[in-house]
């Protein structure tokens, strides 16, 4: 949950988990309900800010440490929307990156940094708002809920998407299962930095392109989303938590195929994933729209070995390697180091 209003800190820093957005249930609502996703908060690339009020005598924030001009204005844009709802204020709030994860990867970067930056504004302006507030203000999780329950809770999420007899779309899809994942278990997360997955405009009309998802496949999805994945990850079952991984993945992956150029937006990512399913049980597959590929693995010792095999399939590719746990925490914050302001800042 955020930090409470009454802190009232006059900074305060925000670590928000990177999630893996594991699947949609049924994208398009044959069966009620549009969407639905399972997704798991890890405990790397997290999200870092800090914000802080601004000296009196100046009105306009000051953003440091933006990955690019994109990110700035994104940060920027934020802002703007959280004075809007929760009010005006004489004195600015200045925001420092401290790290992010790389955009558009799959790694739900744009949500964390939203999340980050409105839980952090709103508890510096005296305000009680919840996370769900944050995320209607910002205007995220329009399909999924995974990186927003992330946020409050980590761990193995799953969302119930959207009821397709609704006529909001402001409506955060409700939390129906959350599971802590299993400390031992790894995940070895594999990106091609030479790609970005869709996003946007493009990401709207790729969707929009594809035929109606068929209730059969939907009913399978749901099926070993009940009976297997959320079983296997509370009885500490690998074997058929990879199973099912694998089986989820190919089916929605064919499907977002036609829009991606295959299962996987990567070729290079998947040639690497296939080296590490072939010389161990892994569960494979790829976090959103990628480009980022995952191989879910048994053990620490397991994730040496798929990282090896990943990066004897893969010499000289644009490939970076992260080993990464589940993260079974939500999004931390505490009140921040005071920084003085440079005779610029004001």
């Amino acid at each position: 949950m955020p930090p409470s209003a009454r802190l009232s800190p006059s900074s305060i820093t925000v670590e928000s988990p990177a999630r893996l957005h594991l699947g949609f249930i049924d994208p398009n609502g044959s069966l009620g309900r549009a969407f639905g996703s399972i997704g798991l908060a890890i405990d790397a690339h997290a999200t870092r800010i800090t914000a802080r009020h601004a000296p009196a005598s100046r009105r306009n924030a000051i953003i440091d440490g933006a990955a690019n001009d994109a990110q700035r204005a994104r940060i920027e844009r934020y802002l703007e929307q959280l004075e809007a709802a929760l009010g005006k204020n004489s004195t600015a709030i200045d925001i420092e990156i401290h790290e992010t994860p790389r955009a558009h990867t799959g790694l739900g970067s744009g949500t964390q940094l939203a999340l980050a930056i409105g839980t952090a504004f709103a508890c510096l302006r005296g305000h009680e708002a919840t996370t769900a507030d944050i995320a209607r203000i910002l205007a995220r999780g329009a399909r999924s809920g995974i990186g927003i329950h992330g946020f409050d809770h980590g761990g193995l999420i799953v969302d119930g998407g959207r009821d397709t007899r609704a006529t909001s779309t402001t409506t955060l899809p409700p939390l129906i299962a959350r599971q802590p994942f299993p400390e031992a278990w790894r995940v070895l997360l594999i990106d091609d930095t030479s790609r970005e997955g869709l996003h946007g405009d493009e990401e709207r009309r790729g969707l929009a392109s594809l035929a109606p998802f068929p209730t059969a496949l939907a009913a399978h999805l749901s099926h070993l989303v009940l009976m297997r994945i959320l079983p296997a990850v509370a009885e500490h079952d690998f074997d058929t938590y990879a199973d099912a991984i694998c089986d989820l993945q190919q089916t929605i992956g064919e499907y977002f195929a036609p829009v991606q150029g295959g299962v996987f937006a990567s070729p290079t990512v998947a040639r690497a994933l296939e080296a590490v399913a072939a010389e161990m049980k892994a569960g494979i597959g790829q976090t959103s729209w990628g480009p980022v590929g995952f191989a879910f693995v048994a053990s620490a010792q397991d994730a040496e070995r798929a990282l090896a095999a990943a990066q004897r399939a893969s010499p000289g590719a644009p490939l970076t390697f992260t080993v990464a746990a589940g993260r079974n925490r939500g999004a931390t914050w505490r009140a921040a180091e005071h920084r003085h302001h440079g005779a610029n800042a004001a």
